[in-house]
């Protein structure tokens, strides 16, 4: 397995106030320290925007760059050239740096993941066109696009799922987390399509919390900072019937460690072991990774 690491597994999201974020220096050395040879990207301008800093502070840990998540607006018109545009600056950075995939989401416009207002029919067709447009302007930089299925996107549904596949000839990113929160079994979707894995966050997920996202009765953030993601083997995912088909489908690519988490933001004697959280986490999913491949 070739497996990489993403900086939302040490708390380092997008999202505004999500939480305590480390440097990072911090970050890179805590993966690579985990034997870890590879990383994505994280979000935009937490590392070096430009080729040569990024390079030299990758092979500075002894990593290489997978590729990138980018959440844009793809439904609406008037911010497709700047959605196309925002694309391409991403997908030169991930080029130079090395990378070869361009993880897609359909964001709402909206700060956060815990509002999704509804699209109409007009809106649906922009976002898959939008959506091709920056797959083609990905491939003018050699890479792929994937599209992420994300709670609190436009992706998010087994519906929503099913009707980017008939529509649009996407890839996915399988986030075997975000899937389950949206009511899709990330096992029988690899099952039913498995030409359209394109790329692979691993996540495990309890059904407890999943379930509470899902039906509105917890907020996404809410359930992040609460632990609704554990490490590989203590949640609700079946990872290891997921790896079987995985395998038995000669997936190639990339297995990305991604487990969302957020720090809290506090000063006091006890941030040094919260900090620690997530090597530990990342850690034992490694080690579980081990025991069933």
């Amino acid at each position: 397995m070739r497996i990489a690491a993403a900086p939302i597994s040490w708390g380092v999201c997008e999202v505004p106030g999500w939480g305590r974020v480390l440097d990072p220096a911090t970050v890179l050395a805590e993966m690579a320290a985990l034997g870890i040879t590879a990383t994505e990207l994280g979000p935009p301008g937490y590392l070096p925007t430009e080729p040569g800093p990024l390079c030299e502070l990758l092979a500075g840990h002894g990593l290489g760059l997978v590729g990138g998540f980018l959440a844009v607006p793809l439904h609406d018109p008037a911010s497709r050239q700047a959605t196309v545009d925002a694309a391409a600056r991403s997908a030169e950075l991930l080029a130079a740096g090395g990378a070869d995939v361009l993880v897609l989401a359909a964001a709402t416009g909206l700060d956060g993941y815990d509002e999704r207002p509804a699209l109409t029919p007009d809106e649906w067709r922009t976002l898959i066109e939008t959506a091709e447009l920056v797959r083609d302007c990905a491939a003018r930089a050699g890479l792929r696009t994937v599209l992420h299925p994300h709670v609190g996107t436009h992706v998010e549904t087994s519906a929503e799922v099913g009707r980017f596949l008939a529509d649009s000839d996407l890839p996915l990113c399988i986030d075997t987390g975000h899937l389950l929160i949206g009511g899709v079994d990330p096992v029988e979707l690899v099952r039913a399509h498995p030409d359209r894995v394109g790329h692979v966050h691993l996540k495990d997920v309890r059904a407890d919390l999943a379930d509470q996202v899902r039906d509105g009765r917890t907020g996404y953030t809410e359930a992040v900072a609460r632990g609704v993601y554990v490490p590989l083997g203590d949640g609700d995912v079946d990872l290891p019937e997921l790896l079987k088909l995985l395998r038995d489908n000669d997936y190639a690519g990339w297995y990305v460690l991604e487990q969302d988490t957020a720090l809290a933001e506090h000063d006091g004697a006890d941030n040094a072991g919260a900090d620690l959280l997530p090597r530990r986490a990342a850690a034992r999913s490694l080690a579980f990774l081990q025991s069933v491949h």
